[in-house]
């Protein structure tokens, strides 16, 4: 087993930023007074959460009242479609591609869920008829979400036209983003004019886990999640976590001020990495084709499917190669389960078997991509070499 660690499993989590690190420590040791309190110890942790809320406006484009500190990104999903729902006792909608955090809460909620086309995009047409079907029907849409950004095959949706089917179709219908995957790739800027709901969430651009932000655009919409303290301006009760804010802050800060460079910088890493795998092994789909002029797709997301293997047994050797990466979005056990993002978008079983997501960040360096490509060529052939010849 390897000593050095390949990391390229940076859409299930980054390492965090040394600055963000750096700014949390005296929020642990030294101003640890609970912000909710009346004294001047209270008000100095008060003070780093103030102005921890006017840098994500800034990145975000929105007013600082208008900036909700939550627990994690899964927390920010839910708050926004279960508010959504508690609120106006209609039905949320949402893409058969969007991450469980969403997609379990619609259904559970008997929401609706609406196809996507072959690059995990949430097929326009298909929204427009399911609402309009609502509609038709009698039933009040809540509210619609839709991811900015695929957590595993890194397809850009367009927020904007999306938002643009709700307004036509649904007029009083909320609109949601699951933009946890966007800040590193993404302006947030031009996506949340176009969106009522949005959330974040700082483990994915070098931030601690453990902090979600969710954007209330134009003031309280939803019923809040968690009640009980009256924190966040009753929006999200619960003593603040105020050195993970702190240091969420400003993680996204140093993504937004480097996201150009880094997007540049990435995209050659990436493409590197894809075009060695499928130069140097047979029968390798890059998932969603870089050539397709249709298609935006992050610079961080290297997601392809090998034939002649399963992703169980490739992510075990590549483990011991020292190589970290994924096949699907990481779940609580670490156990494998089927993609239903790849079966969403119509990919073969058999091909979808063969998935790996590789996902690349703020740390990637060039070794990295050598080192990687390396032993997943190896790890692809030994297992291979392994599997006997059809007759």
């Amino acid at each position: 087993m390897s000593d050095r660690i390949v990391y390229l499993d940076s859409a299930a989590s980054t390492p965090m930023r040394p600055e963000a690190v750096e700014a949390m420590m005296p929020y642990l040791d030294q101003v640890y007074a609970n912000p909710s309190g009346s004294h001047r110890f209270a008000r100095q942790a008060r003070r780093a959460i103030d102005e921890s809320r006017d840098v994500v406006a800034e990145v975000v484009g929105v007013r600082p009242n208008e900036v909700v500190f939550t627990g994690c990104g899964t927390e920010s999903d839910n708050t926004a479609l279960s508010g959504a729902v508690a609120r106006t006792g209609g039905v949320a909608v949402c893409s058969a591609a969007e991450h469980h955090a969403v997609l379990h809460v619609v259904e559970s909620l008997g929401g609706v869920v609406v196809p996507v086309d072959r690059n995990a995009r949430i097929d326009l047409d298909a929204l427009a008829s399911a609402l309009d079907g609502l509609r038709d029907a009698g039933r009040a849409v809540a509210i619609v979400s839709v991811m900015a950004v695929n957590n595993e095959v890194g397809t850009v949706t367009d927020v904007a036209d999306v938002a643009a089917v709700v307004r036509r179709h649904a007029p009083g219908a909320l609109v949601h983003t699951d933009a946890v995957q966007a800040p590193s790739w993404l302006d947030l800027r031009a996506i949340s004019p176009h969106v009522d709901l949005l959330a974040l969430s700082a483990h994915k651009f070098g931030g601690p886990k453990g902090v979600g932000v969710l954007i209330e655009r134009g003031g309280p919409q939803i019923d809040p999640l968690i009640i009980g303290g009256g924190q966040e301006r009753e929006r999200r009760s619960g003593t603040h976590n105020v050195a993970g804010i702190v240091a969420a802050a400003t993680a996204l800060q140093l993504t937004d001020v480097e996201r150009v460079a880094e997007n540049a910088r990435l995209t050659v890493l990436r493409d590197r990495l894809v075009d060695g795998l499928v130069n140097g092994l047979d029968d390798v789909i890059e998932t969603i084709p870089r050539d397709d002029p249709t298609v935006t797709k992050v610079a961080g997301s290297a997601h392809v499917c090998i034939g002649g293997v399963e992703s169980e047994a490739l992510l075990y050797l590549l483990d011991e190669a020292g190589v970290c990466a994924s096949a699907a979005s990481a779940c609580a056990s670490g156990a494998m389960e089927p993609s239903h993002v790849l079966a969403a978008m119509g990919v073969d079983r058999e091909v979808a078997l063969g998935a790996l997501r590789l996902s690349l960040g703020h740390t990637t360096t060039d070794a990295d991509v050598d080192e990687g490509l390396a032993a997943i060529i190896g790890a692809v052939t030994r297992l291979r070499d392994r599997t006997p010849a059809a007759s």
